[in-house]
C-alpha cells in the first residue's frame, strides 16, 4: 500500500517481491526539482504563479481583440498546450468558437515571456475558428520545457482572452477572481476528477487526467508527479472551460510504470487534486 511520510509517498506491501519493494525505494525520496522534457530546476513560488497572469478586470470591460461579441450563447473557450504535435516548438492552439481574430495582441505577450512565434495559423471546422502558434525560447530557439513557463504561457492566453473576450469569463475556471462575470456552474472537483494509467510500450507510460482547472495547476500536477520519482517527458495540456484535462508521457527510470506505482501515482494524484484547501488564516 502507499504511506505518507512527511510530505514524501512510500511504497510498501508484504505481497510485492523484495526486488520491486527495493527498485520502488526512491519514492521515499521526493526529488527537490522538478522536471518536464530535460529541464532540471527548482519550483519556484507557486501562489506567486497563479496571480502573476492574471488581472482582475473592471465590470464595464468591453474591449475585443480583432474579433466580435454579441449576445448569443458564449461558446467554451479552449486553450491547448501541446509538447508533442512538434520536435522543435511548443504549440498552442486557442478556440473560442468563431469570435477570435488575428490574436496579435496575444502573440505581442507571449514575445514579452521571452518567445518567438515561429509560425501561426488558422484553420476551422464544426467546433469553430482554431488560431495555433508554433512558440520557441527566443534566447535558444528550442520549445519551452520548462513547466512554470508553460503554465505562465497558458496563463497570459487565458489573460488575454478574459481582457478582449470579457464574456469568456463566465466559461473559465478564472474567470471567478478575475473576469467580469464569474462561471454560473461550480465544478464539485470529486466528481470531475478522472485519473487513467495505460502503458505506451516498454519505455513510457500514458497518464490522464480531468480535473477542475485553477491557476498554477500545470506546475502542481509536474511537481506531484516528479515527487514520487516519476519522469514527465511530454504531454498535452487542455483547458476545456472550467475543466482541465491533461495527457502525459510518463516513465520511471526510463521504463513504463509497473502496476503498484501506476497505483501509488493515481492515489498521490487523486488525494493532491481532491484534498480540501485550508486558508492560513483559519489557523
Amino acid at each position: 500500500m502507499a504511506s505518507a511520510s512527511g510530505s514524501a509517498l512510500c511504497f510498501t506491501d508484504a505481497s510485492t517481491s523484495p526486488a520491486i519493494r527495493r527498485d520502488l525505494g526512491a519514492l521515499c525520496l521526493p526529488p527537490s526539482t522538478i522536471t518536464f522534457g530535460f529541464v532540471d530546476k527548482p519550483i519556484i513560488n507557486l501562489q506567486r504563479l497563479r496571480l502573476s497572469g492574471l488581472k482582475p478586470r473592471a465590470a464595464n470591460a468591453t474591449a475585443v481583440e480583432n474579433g466580435k461579441q454579441d449576445s448569443d450563447e458564449v461558446p467554451t473557450p479552449v486553450v491547448i498546450i501541446d509538447q508533442d504535435s512538434d520536435p522543435d516548438a511548443t504549440v498552442v492552439e486557442v478556440t473560442f468558437g468563431d469570435r477570435l481574430g488575428a490574436l496579435l495582441d496575444t502573440m505581442n505577450a507571449l514575445k514579452n515571456l521571452g518567445l518567438n512565434v515561429v509560425k501561426a495559423n488558422v484553420y476551422l471546422d464544426s467546433s469553430g475558428k482554431h488560431n495555433k502558434f508554433a512558440i520557441t525560447k527566443a534566447d535558444s530557439g528550442r520549445k519551452v520545457e520548462d513547466p512554470e513557463l508553460l503554465e505562465a504561457i497558458r496563463l497570459t492566453v487565458i489573460n488575454n482572452l478574459l481582457e478582449f473576450h470579457p464574456e469568456s469569463s463566465s466559461q473559465l475556471a478564472m474567470g471567478a477572481a478575475f473576469g467580469v462575470l464569474p462561471p454560473t456552474e461550480q465544478v464539485d472537483v470529486d466528481i470531475a476528477t478522472h485519473i487513467k494509467i495505460e502503458d505506451d510500450g516498454p519505455d513510457r507510460s500514458l497518464l490522464y487526467i480531468e480535473t477542475a482547472d485553477r491557476p498554477g495547476l500545470l506546475v502542481e500536477l509536474v511537481k506531484n508527479i516528479t515527487d514520487i520519482s516519476v519522469a514527465v517527458e511530454s504531454g498535452e495540456f487542455d483547458t476545456e472551460g472550467l475543466l482541465a484535462k491533461v495527457k502525459f508521457h510518463v516513465s520511471y527510470r526510463n521504463k513504463a510504470l509497473i502496476k503498484p506505482l501506476q497505483q501509488v501515482l493515481a492515489n498521490s494524484l487523486r488525494y493532491f487534486l481532491r484534498r480540501p484547501s485550508t486558508d492560513d488564516s483559519s489557523f
